[in-house]
């Protein structure tokens, strides 16, 4: 986990902000919602996504490379999203 730390950055921490920005953004204008809530969700959440996953043992997303690592925050933000919009 120490090697994703290590691998991902600064600069990887901000474009997965950035990418859950407008996952979240897109979502909050297709429901109609609070788009600047969603997207700070998003962004939260595409950003805790690679260290959960590592957390659990997930080792091939480091191995990955950047690409995977924004697909899966992307997916990450999409999935906390519509959990917090069924929620409400």
């Amino acid at each position: 986990m120490e090697g994703l730390f290590e691998g991902l950055g600064a600069a990887a921490l901000i474009i997965l902000a950035i990418v859950g920005l407008a996952v979240g953004w897109v979502a909050g204008a297709m429901t109609g919602r609070s788009k600047a809530l969603y997207a700070v969700i998003g962004a939260v959440a595409a950003m805790a996504t690679p260290f959960v996953l590592a957390a659990l043992g997930v080792t091939a997303l480091a191995a990955g490379g950047l690409l995977l690592i924004l697909v899966v925050g992307a997916v990450g933000a999409a999935l906390v999203v519509a959990l917090i919009r069924a929620i409400k």
